[in-house]
This record gives structure tokens, sequence and C-alpha cells, in this order.
């Protein structure tokens, strides 16, 4: 694990060196868990969302847009759930003065616990060999059965404690597990009390006749308010979509790990509308969906897995994460839950408005159930740039580090290098620029050494470089130079463009 931390390191490392991620106002010291986006982080991310939008929207006829306020009527949050049930458990160490949310200090050890079963099953894996028979262990070693039955109990006491809102519970099971923390390694904990991750603002002009209201703490709310709107105005017939991506903010507790978890960030969330009866149907088809487009990316499927939700949501009747192997072990990047009627009937009691769809198949009205996808944008971004980042040592004993990122998202396309600053090279690298610049994210480089504007491109995870020499000037040919095999071939100027369309379609 700490030879993971280490990569870790150094991929926040990377991304603030090379221009993907800054800490926010970094010339004040910063600000906890806000993050900028920096010039080749914010081509990463569009080229991230453009992807996403694709696929949702225009790949499906029966899905639109939205682009809703963060701003919302404080109702809406009431009859959301937000207001009364949007808190998480807090406790704190009294020595290290940290605090923690109190069920993901159980959740961690819990998460020790399944890799001792992993380790276990490894263990006879490599004892047993080509007969080993993984099934029949897990359900027959006394090992195994052990850490199974207590993981059972524990999940049955913390998430029992949960939903009683018993804190004294979860204070008793972090004490009877021996839960220590993990800065100063003391068991001195305080009392776990809620705590509610809204950020709250005021509006009006005056501030003694102002309103307090809230910034979302999640887009999905602002899609269930336009159910009709867009109904309407797009003549939707069940089953239909309405997406959105758009900016969310919560009051984290433990906001850590880079942008993995921040107070501002960014989510790509769809909501599908289905009769009732047919959402379980509907939730299996956007898990599927859903991880195709991972898998479109490029990423190795053995990178993602699907973790169905031990304990669901009151609203829901179907739930389940697609994680992602971070360098901080497999974590949540998308939800797909099935949210039942519960949101577009919470609102149409506090708002008094019917919130129906007569379906002139079934001759009746009623209110849709609902299919949601929502992913991380910020956490897709990590999930590229952790699994690009490559340290490679090549034939000559040098090294090298690439960003092998998917090149339909590579930030910039193609590097235009004239092999050096003299000779009509420069001029001729600058018209294959102006050309391929308007259907590409393209970057113009004539400083320094070749092989250094090679590394500095492959830092980045450019994963074309067009090099002009002094053969370019006698036949108007190029060489074509590929980021992840280094290989390069000559090819005539006219066809760069399509040379690369073609490769980044393959």
């Amino acid at each position: 694990m700490a030879n993971n931390e280490d990569i870790f390191k150094k991929v926040i490392a990377h991304a603030k060196e090379y221009g993907f991620v800054f800490q926010s106002s970094e010339i004040y010291d910063g600000l906890s868990a806000v993050y900028d986006y920096g010039q080749y982080g914010v081509e990463l991310k569009n080229n991230i969302k453009d992807s996403w939008w694709k696929a949702m929207v225009q790949h499906h006829e029966n899905i639109v847009g939205v682009d809703t306020a963060i701003f919302m009527h404080p109702t809406v949050w009431k009859a959301s759930g937000h207001v009364d049930a949007f808190s998480d458990p807090m406790i704190d160490n009294k020595d290290s003065k940290k605090r923690y949310r109190a069920d993901v200090l159980v959740e961690d050890y819990l998460a020790k616990l399944e890799g001792k079963i992993n380790k276990e099953v490894s263990k006879a894996a490599k004892r047993f060999g080509d007969s080993f028979d993984k099934q029949q262990f897990i359900t027959t070693n006394p090992r195994v059965l052990g850490y199974k039955e207590k993981t059972e109990e524990i999940k049955k006491r913390l998430y029992g404690a949960m939903d009683a809102n018993d804190f004294e519970g979860i204070k008793t099971l972090i004490e009877d597990l021996e839960i220590a923390c993990p800065v100063s390694g003391s068991r001195n904990w305080t009392d776990v009390r809620q705590f509610n991750l809204m950020f709250a603002t005021q509006i009006g002009s005056l501030s003694e006749g102002a309103s307090e209201i809230y910034l979302r703490p999640e887009t999905a709310q602002g899609i269930f308010v336009n159910f009709l709107n867009v109904m309407k105005s797009g003549r939707m017939k069940v089953p239909f979509g309405i997406a959105q991506t758009g900016k969310a903010f919560r009051n984290e507790i433990v906001a850590r790990q880079f942008i993995f978890r921040m107070r501002e960030f960014e989510q790509m969330e769809m909501q599908f509308f289905v009769r009732p009866g047919e959402e379980l149907k509907w939730f299996e088809y956007w898990k599927e969906e859903r991880m195709k487009w991972h898998l479109s990316m490029g990423i190795p499927a053995e990178n993602y897995r699907f973790h169905d939700h031990d304990k669901l949501a009151h609203y829901a009747n179907a739930a389940t994460d697609i994680e992602f192997n971070f360098p901080i072990g497999f974590k949540e990047l998308e939800g797909i839950h099935s949210r039942t009627d519960f949101d577009l009937n919470a609102h149409q009691e506090y708002s008094g408005k019917k919130l129906q769809y007569f379906d002139p198949e079934l001759d009746k009205s009623y209110v849709p159930y609902v299919v949601e996808t929502s992913i991380g944008l910020d956490r897709t971004f990590l999930a590229v740039l952790s699994y690009s980042f490559t340290e490679e040592k090549l034939e000559d004993g040098s090294e090298r580090v690439v960003m092998k990122i998917p090149p339909v998202l590579a930030p910039i396309k193609a590097a235009i290098l004239p092999l050096v600053r003299k000779d009509g090279m420069p001029e001729k690298a600058r018209e294959i620029m102006d050309k391929l610049k308007m259907d590409y994210m393209c970057q113009y480089d004539e400083k320094d050494a070749i092989g250094r504007r090679y590394r500095r491109q492959d830092a980045i995870g450019t994963p074309y470089c067009i090099t002009v020499d002094h053969q370019t000037l006698e036949d108007n040919t190029v060489t074509i130079r590929e980021r992840d095999s280094m290989k390069q071939e000559r090819i005539p100027i006219e066809e760069i463009a399509q040379v690369i369309a073609k490769r980044l379609k393959a």
C-alpha cells in the first residue's frame, strides 16, 4: 500500500508541475479541499464532459439536457430531505485534534477485514495451484468464515445505529473495535455528533431582510423541479431522461485525498423517468450502459468493479456503485440508483403542483419512477490521471514520465515541432499548425532540443508529435511520433489530419 501511496503523491506533484491541477488561492497558502484546474486540466476535464454528454444525450433520442441554477428555493431542500437528513456523524480525536466521519472509520476497519480475507485466498491459491477451488475455500475455511462473520456483525451494528441515529451506539462500536486515530494512534474520542453538509448563504439586498438559502449539494433536484417544464416543452414520452452537468457544494467534514473529495465539485447526472414496475429492468440497462462508457475510454476492465449497496437509502429499491481502482484503493466513481417515485412525490406534496405523466398506452396518469446515474467529473478526471501516470525505463537506460491518457481525452492532440529554428522550418511548421488547430487542440514548440520537447509532450499526455525537418522542405513529408510506443513514421503533410482522425477513432 505504501508503494501506491507513493504513486499517488507523484501523481499529485505531476498534476501541479505540468499544469493540470493547482491548489486554490495558493499564493495565500491555499484553501483546504478546494482546487483549480490548470491549462491542461481544463482541456482534459472538458474532453471527459464532452464524452459523457455525447454518450448520454447525443446518442439517446429520448434524453435531453438542462443547465439549472445553483440557487434554488429553500423548500426544494426541505422536500428532498436534505434539510433534515443530509448530515454525517462526526467524531474528533482529542489528541490529534483531527475530525473524522464516524461511519467511515468503521468502514475502513471493514475494508481491512476484506483485505485479510483476500490475503488468505491468495495464500491458499499459491499453495494449491491449479487444483484451487476459490468458492469452496471461502465457504469452508474457518479463518475466512470468522472474518466474514465478524464483518456481518459489524455491518449490522453500524447500519442499525445509523438508521436509528444512535450516535452513542456508533461510538460504542468504534470503542469495541478498538479503532485508533490514524494520525495520533490514540483511542481518545469525543462523542459522535451530527454535521449538516449544506452551505447556507443569504439572498436579498439587505442582510436583515434576507432569507437563508443553500448552495446546492447535488444537481439532481434541479432536474426534478423542471420535470413538467421539460416534459411539456419537449413533448417527451416515458421512458425519457434529463441530463445535466454542473457544480455542487458540500461542507465535507473530512475533505482529503486531493480532488477525490472536495467541497466544490462537478457532477454529471441523468434522471431517467420510467413506468412504475419497469424501474428494475432499466436499472440493469443503465448499469450495463454506464460500464460500457467507462470501458470505451480505453482503461482496462480490471480497474473497475460493481459494488452493490448493503444499506439502501430509504427511497431506493436498488443501488450499485461503479468503483475504480485508484492508488488509494477501489473507491466510488459513479452511482446507479433506482430512486422509485420518492423525489417527484415529495415535490408534488410540498409544491402543491401535480408532477404526473399521462400515459396514452395505459390511458392513465402516474408519477413516474426514476433511475439515476450520477458520476463525479473530478473523480473521473482523477481516475484518468492516476491510471495514465507511467514511469518508464528506456532501452538506453534513461527514464521518462509519460501520461498515457487515452488519446481521445488527451488535452493536446498534436504538438508541431520544427527540428531547428532556421532554414524555413518554423514557417513550415506554423503552416501545419494553422491548418491543424482548426480541428484539434494543438501546441507549437520550438524551444530546446527535440528530445527534450518530446519528453515535455509525453509528460502532458500528447499522443502525436509532428516534426518538421530538412526532408520536409524537400518532399512535403513529416515524421509523426506516437507517444506510447515512441515509433516514428513519415507521412505526407496533406494526410496529417486524416491520420490523426483515424487513430483517435481506433
